[in-house]
């Protein structure tokens, strides 16, 4: 006889991969709908919302011991009307609720238990529960009797306090006073950054480490304007630790989410698509002021895994790959020594037992015992202290290296694959757009731009409207989910960077009108910054506005970037006080801790450093031409806008966007640079040596 009970619930309906791995769980989960409020409503009852993502270690663990466990799903969907939120798909929804768990708890992270009135204010918040109480912690059966019994013996008093907490959040933060940035804010974050730094291991503080490109995208920036060499020597020791440790895939490329501890060995080991892309841009840059090998490699592998494991057909990217396989974090990832020994020819293992500090019961201590007696691929020393050491040819030993390697990840790719979150969201994939420009003009490779402009073809085509609107999420076919201001910041840096790398003015055109919409829309008129919804989104409890730079960089942040850029390409010093005004904006909060808005100081950077607009008339086809561009884009110059004008060229698009280079004129029938550096302009010039002479 079949059984009566219900197969799956609501989420099933849902494109979300991580609604869709609850949509079998017997709690009777409802997506965020006017559905589920007018039910709880209905029916008097408190929400219970769940927000987590599909790659998320804890998630899947509250998930496994609770969400899929009869007893507690009795008894959530007995008190509650319980809702599941995907953070990726709305981060305006994580935002808030986030902001509360902080609020209440002092701390935040994934899953976010709230539970709130009908009418969406909160009034209790959590992170990970477990099902029965430990370590002091209240298990789900002891704490659902007790809320249900304050709903019912105290419902005044709750629906006071999620009042009160509703009211705080929607105080909006303002400057004190109307003050401008200036550049003792950049020189408290690089004395900060200097406090925290990692003398020994790299990277900052000691530990959980993540990956913060942008703090070494700032320091970069420090050193070229000061010439500190510290500054450079944070960023070197960093990006070279992290690239040795074992949050870099050696065998697969690319990053896991953060190190658990100091030396980079552990990760968790999830891989997220805005890592790639912010990690892409930090080598590349860190290459270009260095010239090491390591960096240029390293990038190059990055884009490698992206391409190769993370793209769909028609050039979209993916978001994200779990860190669990067979219910088992990182096993995917790991090796058993006699498993090596057994693969690898004995020459091959010693040379692997000793570059990546494989050990017979294990090369590290995983905290649950999950994986241990496993091995981590993590390089105890750099290629050059080993080649030295051992007395062997370097790039004999690159080459075995490179052959272990292949044959490790013909193995490995049998193994079961973790998880793959498919869906392609707007905001990560402009980062990408911007990872792959940047990468593809400073190392001449057309491949990169291919990608980066199909990937810009997935996203026109899928997720903007004829109205100018953008939308965050496509999957299987499917594009929703209104757009984000990350949505249109992150893609306007990726175009603004597609025409650095091919020089196409469309793609400025296109930047200029998804910023118009930008600034129509998401402008606080009253107070400055941009807020994270639209006036046209759903009115949540809430309208938020942020600048703090955290795993990925504000969009307020990136915005002040891209607003100088397009300053400077068009004229239009419009969007240079724009981008004043988010600092304004912003002003007490960025000064009370500027170590949480290197993005910002990025930013700042660009308007106080020194900054060059430079202006090519050539033929982008010619040898002159190329020349000059190769020249100029080997060159670390950070705070730069190239534009590039064809002489013969009858389309005066680029002239309706940067009217000033109308005049601008060849000399001697010859590709001609024009450099203007702090608003003073330089005479035209044939030659790269005097170019070079112009920038230095």
């Amino acid at each position: 006889m079949p059984s009566s009970k219900k197969k799956y619930n609501l989420l099933i309906n849902e494109q979300s991969p991580y609604l869709l791995q609850h949509a079998k769980n017997p709690v009777n989960w409802y997506p965020w709908s006017q559905e589920a409020f007018n039910k709880a409503k209905k029916e008097k009852k408190p929400i219970f919302l769940s927000i987590g993502y599909s790659t998320c270690h804890w998630c899947h663990v509250m998930a496994h011991e609770s969400f899929e466990d009869e007893e507690v799903a009795e008894q959530l969907n007995k008190n509650f009307v319980c809702i599941k939120v995907d953070r990726e798909e709305r981060p305006d929804i994580d935002k808030i609720y986030m902001n509360v768990c902080q609020m209440i708890t002092g701390t935040g992270g994934w899953p976010l238990t709230i539970i709130m009135t009908p009418d969406k204010q909160p009034f209790f918040a959590a992170t990970y529960i477990p099902k029965h109480s430990r370590y002091g912690i209240k298990g789900l059966l002891v704490l659902i009797p007790e809320i249900k019994n304050f709903w019912d013996t105290k419902s005044d008093s709750l629906q006071k306090s999620a009042s009160e907490i509703t009211k705080a959040l929607q105080k909006i933060k303002k400057s004190s006073v109307k003050k401008e940035l200036t550049k003792k804010a950049i020189e408290t974050t690089y004395e900060q950054l200097f406090t925290s730094f990692d003398e020994l291991h790299g990277g900052f503080g000691n530990k959980p480490k993540f990956p913060t490109p942008q703090n070494l995208l700032f320091l970069l920036r420090h050193w070229k304007r000061t010439s500190n060499s510290y500054s450079l020597k944070m960023v070197v020791s960093t990006l070279e630790q992290m690239r040795q440790g074992g949050i870099y895939d050696h065998i697969g490329f690319g990053f896991h989410r953060y190190s658990t501890d100091r030396r980079w060995i552990l990760p968790h080991f999830e891989k997220m698509l805005y890592d790639q892309a912010l990690l892409i841009i930090a080598y590349t840059e860190a290459y270009q002021a260095t010239k090491k090998q390591i960096f240029k490699k390293t990038a190059q592998e990055i884009i490698e895994y992206i391409l190769r494991d993370m793209t769909n057909k028609e050039g979209g990217f993916y978001s994200a790959e779990d860190a669990d396989s067979e219910g088992i974090e990182g096993k995917f990832y790991t090796w058993d020594y006699e498993e090596l020994k057994n693969i690898l020819t004995s020459e091959e293992f010693r040379i692997v037992e000793k570059f990546y500090s494989i050990k017979k019961n294990g090369n590290f201590s995983a905290e649950d015992g999950s994986v241990d007696n496993k091995n981590i691929f993590y390089q105890s020393m750099s290629i050059d202290e080993y080649s030295e050491f051992y007395n062997l040819d370097q790039e004999k030993l690159i080459n075995k290296l490179d052959k272990i390697r292949v044959k490790l990840f013909n193995i490995r790719k049998k193994r079961v694959h973790p998880e793959k979150d498919d869906k392609i969201l707007t905001d990560w994939n402009g980062l990408m757009i911007a990872a792959l420009s940047k990468a593809a003009y400073v190392f001449n490779e057309k491949l990169y731009i291919e990608k980066a402009e199909k990937a810009f073809r997935f996203i026109k085509k899928y997720m903007m409207t004829d109205k100018g609107e953008i939308l965050h999420r496509y999957r299987k076919g499917q594009a929703n989910i209104q757009g984000f201001v990350d949505d249109y910041t992150f893609l306007i840096f990726g175009l603004i960077e597609l025409y650095q790398a091919n020089y196409n003015p469309k793609y400025l055109k296109i930047s200029l009108e998804i910023n118009k919409y930008l600034l129509n829309h998401f402008w606080d008129k009253s107070n400055g910054g941009l807020f994270f919804t639209s006036d046209k989104a759903e009115k949540l409890i809430a309208r938020t506005k942020e600048i703090y730079d955290g795993a990925v960089p504000s969009a307020n942040s990136v915005t002040i970037c891209n607003l100088i850029k397009l300053a400077r390409i068009t004229g239009n010093t419009d969007y240079e006080e724009k981008a004043k005004q988010i600092g304004i904006a912003f002003h007490d909060e960025i000064i009370s801790y500027p170590i949480g808005y290197t993005q910002t100081m990025i930013g700042l950077d660009f308007t106080i450093g020194s900054s060059f607009e430079i202006v090519i008339v050539g033929d982008k086809n010619k040898l002159d031409t190329k020349k000059i561009i190769n020249e100029l884009n080997s060159i670390y110059i950070p705070n730069k806008v190239v534009i590039l004008k064809e002489p013969n060229n009858e389309d005066l698009e680029l002239e309706k966007i940067s009217p000033f280079i109308k005049d601008y004129y060849q000399l001697e029938d010859k590709a001609t640079i024009y450099i203007c550096r702090n608003q003073k302009c330089n005479l035209p010039t044939t030659s790269i040596d005097k170019m070079k002479e112009q920038l230095e």
